[in-house]
Protein backbone atom coordinates (compact mmCIF):
# COMPACT_ATOMS: atom_id res chain seq x y z
CA UNK A 1 0.00 0.00 0.00
CA UNK A 2 2.84 2.38 0.93
CA UNK A 3 4.59 1.62 -2.36
CA UNK A 4 1.40 2.33 -4.27
CA UNK A 5 0.90 5.64 -2.42
CA UNK A 6 4.52 6.66 -3.09
CA UNK A 7 4.13 5.80 -6.76
CA UNK A 8 0.94 7.85 -6.99
CA UNK A 9 2.67 10.84 -5.37
CA UNK A 10 5.56 10.55 -7.82
CA UNK A 11 3.15 10.28 -10.74
CA UNK A 12 1.17 13.28 -9.50
CA UNK A 13 4.33 15.37 -9.11
CA UNK A 14 5.60 14.39 -12.55
CA UNK A 15 2.22 15.22 -14.05
CA UNK A 16 2.23 18.60 -12.33
CA UNK A 17 5.58 19.58 -13.81
CA UNK A 18 4.65 18.16 -17.22
CA UNK A 19 1.65 20.50 -17.29
CA UNK A 20 3.58 23.58 -16.17
CA UNK A 21 2.98 26.66 -18.33
CA UNK A 22 5.40 27.58 -21.08
CA UNK A 23 6.81 31.10 -20.70
CA UNK A 24 5.35 33.41 -23.32
CA UNK A 25 6.41 37.06 -23.27
CA UNK A 26 5.91 39.68 -25.98
CA UNK A 27 8.05 42.81 -26.19
CA UNK A 28 6.81 46.38 -26.29
CA UNK A 29 9.36 49.15 -26.81
CA UNK A 30 8.74 51.91 -24.26
CA UNK A 31 11.76 54.03 -25.21
CA UNK A 32 14.59 53.44 -27.69
CA UNK A 33 16.48 56.67 -27.14
CA UNK A 34 17.82 56.47 -23.60
CA UNK A 35 21.47 57.14 -22.74
CA UNK A 36 22.44 54.24 -20.46
CA UNK A 37 19.49 53.20 -18.30
CA UNK A 38 21.32 52.60 -15.04
CA UNK A 39 18.37 51.76 -12.83
CA UNK A 40 14.63 51.06 -12.90
CA UNK A 41 11.88 51.40 -10.31
CA UNK A 42 8.17 50.64 -10.53
CA UNK A 43 5.31 52.42 -8.78
CA UNK A 44 2.29 54.67 -9.13
CA UNK A 45 3.63 58.17 -9.76
CA UNK A 46 0.42 60.05 -10.60
CA UNK A 47 -2.10 58.31 -8.34
CA UNK A 48 -4.19 56.64 -11.05
CA UNK A 49 -3.81 53.19 -9.42
CA UNK A 50 -1.60 51.94 -12.23
CA UNK A 51 2.10 51.16 -11.91
CA UNK A 52 4.40 53.46 -13.85
CA UNK A 53 8.03 52.95 -14.87
CA UNK A 54 10.76 55.16 -13.40
CA UNK A 55 14.29 55.31 -14.80
CA UNK A 56 17.61 56.68 -13.61
CA UNK A 57 19.20 57.50 -16.93
CA UNK A 58 22.64 58.98 -17.43
CA UNK A 59 21.75 62.64 -16.88
CA UNK A 60 17.98 62.55 -16.35
CA UNK A 61 15.56 60.98 -13.92
CA UNK A 62 12.37 60.18 -15.86
CA UNK A 63 9.09 58.35 -15.57
CA UNK A 64 6.83 56.73 -18.16
CA UNK A 65 3.07 56.99 -17.63
CA UNK A 66 1.25 53.67 -17.69
CA UNK A 67 -1.09 53.51 -20.66
CA UNK A 68 0.35 55.87 -23.24
CA UNK A 69 3.89 55.46 -21.81
CA UNK A 70 4.60 59.13 -22.30
CA UNK A 71 7.98 60.16 -20.89
CA UNK A 72 8.30 62.90 -18.26
CA UNK A 73 11.53 64.36 -16.88
CA UNK A 74 11.67 64.58 -13.08
CA UNK A 75 15.21 65.92 -12.65
CA UNK A 76 18.19 66.67 -14.85
CA UNK A 77 21.92 67.19 -14.32
CA UNK A 78 21.79 66.59 -10.58
CA UNK A 79 25.59 66.40 -10.52
CA UNK A 80 28.47 66.75 -12.96
CA UNK A 81 28.58 62.98 -13.43
CA UNK A 82 26.05 60.23 -14.12
CA UNK A 83 23.02 59.16 -12.14
CA UNK A 84 23.23 55.54 -11.01
CA UNK A 85 20.18 54.31 -9.07
CA UNK A 86 16.60 55.04 -8.06
CA UNK A 87 14.17 53.93 -5.34
CA UNK A 88 10.40 54.48 -5.50
CA UNK A 89 7.74 53.45 -2.99
CA UNK A 90 4.61 54.83 -1.38
CA UNK A 91 5.82 55.39 2.18
CA UNK A 92 3.10 57.75 3.43
CA UNK A 93 0.00 55.86 2.28
CA UNK A 94 -1.31 58.42 -0.22
CA UNK A 95 -1.15 55.97 -3.13
CA UNK A 96 1.76 57.73 -4.84
CA UNK A 97 5.44 56.87 -4.69
CA UNK A 98 8.16 58.81 -2.93
CA UNK A 99 11.39 58.88 -4.91
CA UNK A 100 15.08 58.94 -4.03
CA UNK A 101 18.00 58.74 -6.46
CA UNK A 102 21.74 58.16 -6.42
CA UNK A 103 24.13 60.13 -8.58
CA UNK A 104 27.73 61.37 -9.05
CA UNK A 105 28.67 57.90 -10.27
CA UNK A 106 32.47 57.75 -10.21
CA UNK A 107 33.50 54.27 -9.04
CA UNK A 108 37.21 54.78 -9.70
CA UNK A 109 37.30 57.62 -7.16
CA UNK A 110 37.28 56.16 -3.66
CA UNK A 111 39.21 58.87 -1.78
CA UNK A 112 37.56 62.23 -2.54
CA UNK A 113 33.95 62.10 -1.34
CA UNK A 114 33.17 65.39 -3.10
CA UNK A 115 33.89 63.73 -6.45
CA UNK A 116 32.16 60.39 -5.94
CA UNK A 117 28.66 59.62 -4.74
CA UNK A 118 25.49 61.60 -4.11
CA UNK A 119 22.03 60.90 -2.64
CA UNK A 120 18.93 62.98 -3.37
CA UNK A 121 15.31 62.92 -2.29
CA UNK A 122 12.94 64.31 -4.92
CA UNK A 123 10.03 66.42 -3.67
CA UNK A 124 7.03 65.97 -5.92
CA UNK A 125 5.31 69.01 -7.43
CA UNK A 126 1.52 69.33 -7.55
CA UNK A 127 1.75 68.19 -11.16
CA UNK A 128 4.08 65.14 -11.23
CA UNK A 129 4.72 65.64 -14.95
CA UNK A 130 6.75 68.75 -14.07
CA UNK A 131 10.26 68.89 -12.59
CA UNK A 132 10.66 67.61 -9.03
CA UNK A 133 12.73 69.45 -6.42
CA UNK A 134 15.95 67.64 -5.43
CA UNK A 135 17.11 67.66 -1.81
CA UNK A 136 20.71 66.58 -1.30
CA UNK A 137 21.31 64.15 1.58
CA UNK A 138 24.45 62.87 3.26
CA UNK A 139 26.35 60.34 1.16
CA UNK A 140 29.28 57.97 1.24
CA UNK A 141 31.79 57.38 -1.52
CA UNK A 142 30.60 55.51 -4.70
CA UNK A 143 26.82 55.58 -4.05
CA UNK A 144 25.50 52.60 -6.03
CA UNK A 145 22.16 51.04 -4.92
CA UNK A 146 19.17 52.11 -2.83
CA UNK A 147 15.77 50.80 -1.71
CA UNK A 148 12.98 51.81 0.64
CA UNK A 149 12.48 49.39 3.55
CA UNK A 150 9.49 49.09 5.86
CA UNK A 151 11.18 48.46 9.20
CA UNK A 152 8.22 48.93 11.54
CA UNK A 153 4.44 49.27 11.34
CA UNK A 154 4.54 52.96 10.44
CA UNK A 155 8.23 53.47 9.70
CA UNK A 156 10.22 53.37 6.50
CA UNK A 157 13.93 53.89 5.94
CA UNK A 158 15.94 54.61 2.83
CA UNK A 159 18.72 52.02 2.57
CA UNK A 160 21.76 53.06 0.51
CA UNK A 161 24.72 50.88 -0.45
CA UNK A 162 27.94 52.22 -1.95
CA UNK A 163 30.00 49.94 -4.17
CA UNK A 164 33.33 50.55 -2.42
CA UNK A 165 34.63 51.69 0.93
CA UNK A 166 36.60 54.88 1.45
CA UNK A 167 40.05 54.54 -0.07
CA UNK A 168 39.43 51.06 -1.48
CA UNK A 169 41.60 49.71 -4.27
CA UNK A 170 40.75 46.51 -6.16
CA UNK A 171 38.01 45.77 -3.64
CA UNK A 172 40.35 45.90 -0.66
CA UNK A 173 40.64 48.24 2.30
CA UNK A 174 38.06 49.51 4.78
CA UNK A 175 34.57 48.11 4.48
CA UNK A 176 31.64 49.67 2.64
CA UNK A 177 29.38 51.85 4.80
CA UNK A 178 25.81 50.69 4.26
CA UNK A 179 23.46 53.36 5.64
CA UNK A 180 19.82 53.64 6.69
CA UNK A 181 18.16 57.08 6.52
CA UNK A 182 15.17 58.06 8.65
CA UNK A 183 12.58 60.20 6.86
CA UNK A 184 11.92 63.56 8.57
CA UNK A 185 8.47 65.17 8.49
CA UNK A 186 9.97 67.99 6.46
CA UNK A 187 12.18 66.38 3.78
CA UNK A 188 14.19 69.59 3.46
CA UNK A 189 15.47 69.14 7.00
CA UNK A 190 18.45 66.95 7.85
CA UNK A 191 17.82 63.22 7.43
CA UNK A 192 19.15 61.22 10.40
CA UNK A 193 21.18 58.24 9.23
CA UNK A 194 22.55 55.10 10.86
CA UNK A 195 25.35 52.70 10.00
CA UNK A 196 23.99 49.26 9.13
CA UNK A 197 27.25 47.49 8.31
CA UNK A 198 30.87 48.25 7.42
CA UNK A 199 32.45 44.82 7.01
CA UNK A 200 32.00 44.07 3.30
CA UNK A 201 33.60 44.95 -0.03
CA UNK A 202 32.18 45.40 -3.55
CA UNK A 203 28.58 45.49 -2.32
CA UNK A 204 27.00 45.46 -5.76
CA UNK A 205 23.37 45.07 -4.70
CA UNK A 206 21.05 44.01 -1.90
CA UNK A 207 17.51 42.81 -1.33
CA UNK A 208 15.01 43.64 1.40
CA UNK A 209 12.97 40.87 2.99
CA UNK A 210 9.93 42.15 4.86
CA UNK A 211 8.97 38.96 6.66
CA UNK A 212 6.37 38.65 9.42
CA UNK A 213 8.93 38.33 12.20
CA UNK A 214 11.43 40.97 11.02
CA UNK A 215 12.72 43.05 8.14
CA UNK A 216 16.03 41.78 6.82
CA UNK A 217 18.65 42.75 4.27
CA UNK A 218 20.57 40.33 2.10
CA UNK A 219 23.71 42.12 0.91
CA UNK A 220 25.61 40.75 -2.08
CA UNK A 221 29.35 41.31 -1.81
CA UNK A 222 32.83 40.08 -2.59
CA UNK A 223 32.60 37.98 0.58
CA UNK A 224 29.20 36.46 -0.27
CA UNK A 225 25.66 37.18 0.90
CA UNK A 226 25.35 38.62 4.42
CA UNK A 227 22.00 38.83 6.24
CA UNK A 228 21.24 41.71 8.62
CA UNK A 229 18.00 42.07 10.61
CA UNK A 230 16.10 45.10 11.94
CA UNK A 231 15.05 44.36 15.50
CA UNK A 232 14.32 46.54 18.53
CA UNK A 233 14.86 49.70 16.53
CA UNK A 234 18.25 48.89 15.04
CA UNK A 235 20.01 46.84 12.41
CA UNK A 236 21.86 43.80 13.76
CA UNK A 237 23.94 41.12 12.00
CA UNK A 238 22.23 37.72 12.17
CA UNK A 239 25.42 35.68 11.76
CA UNK A 240 23.74 34.13 8.72
CA UNK A 241 25.66 34.01 5.46
CA UNK A 242 24.26 32.74 2.18
CA UNK A 243 26.99 31.65 -0.18
CA UNK A 244 29.78 32.71 2.18
CA UNK A 245 33.04 32.87 0.25
CA UNK A 246 31.21 33.05 -3.08
CA UNK A 247 31.53 36.51 -4.57
CA UNK A 248 28.12 37.69 -5.75
CA UNK A 249 26.65 40.80 -7.36
CA UNK A 250 22.89 40.58 -7.83
CA UNK A 251 20.97 38.62 -5.16
CA UNK A 252 17.28 37.69 -4.98
CA UNK A 253 15.30 35.27 -2.82
CA UNK A 254 12.86 32.79 -4.28
CA UNK A 255 10.94 29.67 -3.28
CA UNK A 256 11.17 26.18 -4.79
CA UNK A 257 8.08 24.06 -5.51
CA UNK A 258 8.68 22.32 -2.17
CA UNK A 259 8.37 25.80 -0.55
CA UNK A 260 12.02 25.81 0.50
CA UNK A 261 13.67 29.23 0.09
CA UNK A 262 16.70 29.74 -2.11
CA UNK A 263 18.79 32.70 -3.23
CA UNK A 264 19.59 33.30 -6.88
CA UNK A 265 22.76 35.26 -7.57
CA UNK A 266 24.99 36.49 -10.35
CA UNK A 267 28.48 35.25 -9.54
CA UNK A 268 31.00 36.71 -9.30
CA UNK A 269 30.36 40.49 -9.38
CA UNK A 270 29.50 41.33 -13.03
CA UNK A 271 30.04 37.63 -13.57
CA UNK A 272 29.23 34.92 -16.08
CA UNK A 273 27.35 32.57 -13.76
CA UNK A 274 23.78 32.36 -12.54
CA UNK A 275 23.81 30.31 -9.35
CA UNK A 276 21.23 29.04 -6.88
CA UNK A 277 22.42 29.19 -3.27
CA UNK A 278 20.98 26.99 -0.53
CA UNK A 279 20.03 29.26 2.37
CA UNK A 280 20.90 26.59 4.96
CA UNK A 281 23.83 24.54 3.66
CA UNK A 282 25.85 27.20 1.81
CA UNK A 283 25.97 24.95 -1.27
CA UNK A 284 25.43 26.29 -4.76
CA UNK A 285 24.07 25.03 -8.06
CA UNK A 286 25.30 26.66 -11.28
CA UNK A 287 22.45 27.14 -13.76
CA UNK A 288 24.47 28.76 -16.54
CA UNK A 289 27.95 30.09 -17.24
CA UNK A 290 26.96 31.88 -20.44
CA UNK A 291 26.35 35.35 -19.09
CA UNK A 292 28.73 38.19 -19.88
CA UNK A 293 28.52 41.02 -17.39
CA UNK A 294 25.49 39.59 -15.62
CA UNK A 295 23.80 42.65 -14.17
CA UNK A 296 20.06 42.12 -13.62
CA UNK A 297 18.04 39.58 -11.68
CA UNK A 298 14.58 38.94 -10.30
CA UNK A 299 12.85 35.93 -8.71
CA UNK A 300 9.07 35.80 -8.95
CA UNK A 301 6.23 33.48 -9.88
CA UNK A 302 5.72 34.55 -13.48
CA UNK A 303 3.98 31.33 -14.50
CA UNK A 304 1.43 30.99 -11.69
CA UNK A 305 2.89 27.72 -10.40
CA UNK A 306 3.08 28.74 -6.74
CA UNK A 307 6.89 28.75 -6.82
CA UNK A 308 9.57 31.09 -8.15
CA UNK A 309 11.25 31.32 -11.51
CA UNK A 310 14.47 33.27 -12.11
CA UNK A 311 14.81 36.00 -14.73
CA UNK A 312 18.38 37.09 -15.43
CA UNK A 313 19.85 39.64 -17.83
CA UNK A 314 23.34 40.44 -19.03
CA UNK A 315 24.72 43.45 -20.86
CA UNK A 316 27.72 42.37 -22.98
CA UNK A 317 27.68 39.89 -25.88
CA UNK A 318 28.38 36.35 -24.68
CA UNK A 319 30.09 33.48 -26.51
CA UNK A 320 27.07 33.30 -28.83
CA UNK A 321 27.42 37.05 -29.47
CA UNK A 322 24.09 37.61 -27.76
CA UNK A 323 22.73 39.83 -25.02
CA UNK A 324 19.33 39.40 -23.47
CA UNK A 325 17.07 38.05 -20.76
CA UNK A 326 16.53 34.41 -19.86
CA UNK A 327 14.01 32.68 -17.62
CA UNK A 328 14.97 29.62 -15.56
CA UNK A 329 12.18 27.33 -14.35
CA UNK A 330 12.58 24.51 -11.76
CA UNK A 331 11.66 21.13 -13.21
CA UNK A 332 11.24 19.29 -9.92
CA UNK A 333 10.16 20.02 -6.37
CA UNK A 334 13.68 20.26 -4.95
CA UNK A 335 15.18 22.42 -7.69
CA UNK A 336 17.67 19.78 -8.76
CA UNK A 337 16.98 20.48 -12.43
CA UNK A 338 16.11 23.74 -14.16
CA UNK A 339 15.00 24.55 -17.70
CA UNK A 340 16.21 27.66 -19.51
CA UNK A 341 13.85 29.65 -21.72
CA UNK A 342 14.74 32.39 -24.17
CA UNK A 343 12.33 35.28 -24.03
CA UNK A 344 11.21 37.38 -26.99
CA UNK A 345 14.34 38.42 -28.94
CA UNK A 346 12.61 40.56 -31.56
CA UNK A 347 14.37 43.56 -29.99
CA UNK A 348 17.90 43.37 -28.58
CA UNK A 349 18.30 44.00 -24.85
CA UNK A 350 21.77 44.57 -23.32
CA UNK A 351 20.28 44.31 -19.86
CA UNK A 352 21.44 46.78 -17.24
CA UNK A 353 18.46 46.44 -14.89
CA UNK A 354 15.36 44.28 -14.62
CA UNK A 355 12.14 44.62 -12.64
CA UNK A 356 8.97 42.54 -12.27
CA UNK A 357 5.49 44.04 -11.89
CA UNK A 358 1.92 43.51 -13.08
CA UNK A 359 1.68 46.56 -15.32
CA UNK A 360 -1.63 45.70 -16.98
CA UNK A 361 -3.46 44.37 -13.90
CA UNK A 362 -4.19 41.03 -15.53
CA UNK A 363 -2.96 38.98 -12.58
CA UNK A 364 0.46 37.95 -13.85
CA UNK A 365 3.86 39.60 -13.59
CA UNK A 366 5.50 41.33 -16.52
CA UNK A 367 9.20 42.07 -16.94
CA UNK A 368 10.62 45.55 -17.42
CA UNK A 369 14.20 45.92 -18.66
CA UNK A 370 16.61 48.74 -19.43
CA UNK A 371 19.37 48.24 -21.98
CA UNK A 372 22.80 49.82 -21.69
CA UNK A 373 24.35 49.60 -25.16
CA UNK A 374 20.95 48.96 -26.78
CA UNK A 375 19.71 52.27 -25.31
CA UNK A 376 16.18 51.08 -24.67
CA UNK A 377 13.45 50.37 -22.14
CA UNK A 378 11.33 47.31 -22.90
CA UNK A 379 8.31 45.67 -21.35
CA UNK A 380 8.08 41.90 -21.74
CA UNK A 381 4.33 41.37 -21.47
CA UNK A 382 3.52 38.06 -19.79
CA UNK A 383 1.03 35.94 -21.75
CA UNK A 384 0.62 32.58 -20.10
CA UNK A 385 -0.07 29.47 -22.16
CA UNK A 386 -0.24 25.77 -21.19
CA UNK A 387 1.65 22.89 -22.72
Amino acid sequence: MKKLLFALIQLSTASLFAQSPVPNFKIQVIDNQISIGYGLAIGDVDGDQRKDILLADQKEIVWYRNGDWKRFVMATNLTTKDNVCIAARDIDGDGRVEVAVGAMWNPAETKDITQSGAVFYLIRPKDPTQLWEPVRLHHEITTHRMRWAKVDKNKYQLIVAPLHGLGNSNGEGVGVKLLAYDVPKNPKQAWPYHLIDSTLHITHNFEIWEDKDATRLLIGSKEGGKVISYQKGQWTPTQQWIGEGTGVGEVRRGYLPNKKPFVAAVSPWHGNQLVVLDTQTNTKKVLTTRLNQGHALTCEDFLGTGSSQIAVGWRNPNADKKVGVRLFVPKDANGENWEEFTLDESVMMACEDLQAADLDNDGDLDLIASGRSTLNVLVYWNQRILK
